[in-house]
């Protein structure tokens, strides 16, 4: 599914309007009965006492419709406004005039003291304060009343987005709202989908609002969740080279696990033949642990990383592979990160660079820019940081934009890893991948994804199929491990076993549960 921006939910509205003549009366009824709807398939509705906090624009607007609602289908509800109802104009005044006509309570809220014993009297809340519009942080009495919702131990649904969430970044605006479940409209918006807004939302629905499938699945929006396809089916008859022969340049003293993280990684989701040039101290000990590997060990420096000199093989042997993975564990050693930046612009093949290798290139982008090969960039926030010149904390505060300003700079996929990894392409699309868990963020997990994604191209996917599909099967397995051994205690090694499970049970096809979580939302 789609994700939009604040800006372009707007546009999509206007255009609702102006071209399908869907006028925003009826836009705003569907997004009140949405939310009916919701509400009555979590907890019921009749009999149950309701409090509803509207704000002063359409949010509230959406609210005065739930209310109405919950009134004709026998609950009990009182609607507290958080300013002067004066302020409300067009469909949200109408909608204020129709409950102030029935027998609901309608107050202007001067104080949160005021309303607690309400609050503490229901059994549900209703937050329709700010919706995604809100761009200041939140003080004073709309604080207290939002800490009064988080204290209240209700069961919250919130209108659009808890109140509180930046609906562009998923940041927190100085307090937010903790809802149990929160329905959307039109599509989610970026700040519905994205930590730490994504933790507050509970579980997610999604109305179309009468939005055509034309409008809503419209090209100009480029941001959408990862649901990759399909792996192509595995030839009966194939041979290793059918599935995939990979290149890993990798390992230095001191790094042992993620060469062969990514190594062996590629082995267990599918991939045919995985080299491993690494240094040649280290190789009998790579060797133990992962005999099926084919090992070229590589000359050393003095530090015990790979050397310069071994460029010219490299580069012969990056020829005969269908893809190259260069960087884990590769060390900081001044003659190897030059010996990265030359197999980067040598190598003519698909080439994922990952850790010490978008160190080495951090000096010299123009490398990047210029290879007429596939790029992919795996870098964590810190990394993207180095990579853009932008720090952690503006990354952090605006993803989206930076992330498709750096693929579209670079001309690279760029698999932007945390919770929630971000896939961006040259052409600005960016996808939102929900598989995963915190236990994942562990010493050697990323060199398992780097494994996996190769692995999903030596199985028949395109290369830019490929890098979703690595990300989505990389969490999938992480979700798997941490199911059984919990997320404290998943390592790399837990993610990698799990991998056979998750390309297995991904090829059978998802059962209905699991396809829900991954598509992050339920539509309504």
């Amino acid at each position: 599914m789609k994700v939009s921006s604040v800006a372009q939910m707007r546009e999509l509205d206007r255009t609702a309007i102006e071209r399908f003549g869907i006028q925003d009366e009826l836009l705003m009824e569907n997004a009140g009965l949405a939310v009916c709807g919701a509400i009555q398939s979590e907890i019921g509705v009749e009999g149950r006492r309701f409090v509803v906090f509207c704000g002063v624009g359409n949010n509230g607007g959406d609210g005065f419709v739930i209310a109405r609602k919950v009134h004709s289908n026998g609950g009990q509800v009182g609607v507290y406004i958080l300013g002067d109802r004066k302020r409300f104009t067009g469909c949200a005044a109408m909608n204020l005039a129709s409950i102030e006509r029935l027998s609901i309570q309608v107050e202007e809220l001067r104080d949160a003291a005021s309303v607690r014993a309400a609050v503490s009297d229901s059994d549900a809340i209703i937050d329709a304060i700010f919706g995604t519009g809100l761009a200041r942080e939140v003080e004073g009495f709309h604080r207290e009343v939002i800490d009064l919702i988080n204290a209240a131990g209700k069961p919250v649904f919130s209108v659009d987005i808890p109140s509180g969430v930046n609906g562009d970044t998923g940041m927190i605006m100085g307090v937010a709202v903790k809802a149990d479940c929160t329905v959307t409209f039109g599509l989610p918006k970026v700040g519905n989908m994205l930590f730490p807004g994504y933790g507050l939302c509970g579980k997610l629905y999604v109305s179309h609002i009468s939005f055509p499938p034309s409008h809503y699945n419209d090209d100009s929006l480029q941001v959408e969740i990862n649901v990759p396809p399909q792996i192509p089916p595995r030839g009966a008859e194939g041979h290793k080279g059918d599935f995939g022969d990979v290149l890993f340049i990798a390992g230095a003293a001191g790094y042992f696990g993620a060469p062969y993280f990514a190594a062996f990684s590629f082995l267990k989701a599918g991939g045919g033949y995985s080299r491993l040039a690494s240094p040649r101290s280290i190789t009998p000990y790579l060797a133990v642990r992962g005999s099926e590997i084919v090992f070229v060990p590589q000359e050393e420096t003095l530090s015990g990383s790979i050397a310069l000199k071994n460029k010219a093989a490299l580069l012969e042997l990056s020829r005969k592979v269908d893809m190259a993975v260069l960087g884990p564990g590769l060390s900081l050693d001044e003659e190897t990160q030059e010996l990265a930046r030359g197999l980067a612009r040598g190598i003519e093949r698909p080439l994922l660079i990952d850790g010490d290798g978008i160190t080495a290139l951090c000096s010299d982008l123009q490398i990047i820019k210029e290879r007429k090969a596939v790029t992919i960039l795996t870098p964590h926030l810190g990394e993207l940081s180095r990579i853009t010149g932008i720090g952690v904390e503006e990354i952090r505060a605006n993803r989206i934009e930076i992330l498709q300003g750096a693929a579209s700079d670079l001309q690279v996929i760029i698999v932007m890893k945390g919770a929630h990894s971000l896939i961006g392409y040259p052409d600005g699309r960016v996808f939102i991948n929900l598989s995963g868990n915190s236990g994942m963020a562990t010493a050697g997990s990323g060199d398992v994804l780097t494994g996996t994604i190769a692995a999903m191209f030596g199985l028949g996917l395109p290369i830019e199929d490929a890098v979703r599909k690595g990300v989505f099967i990389h969490g999938f397995a992480g979700d798997l491990a941490a199911e059984y051994e919990g997320e404290d205690g998943v390592t790399a090694g837990d993610i990698m076993g799990r991998l056979p499970l998750a390309v297995k049970m991904d090829r059978e096809g998802l059962d209905e549960a699991l396809r829900a979580k991954y598509e992050g939302m339920v539509v309504v």
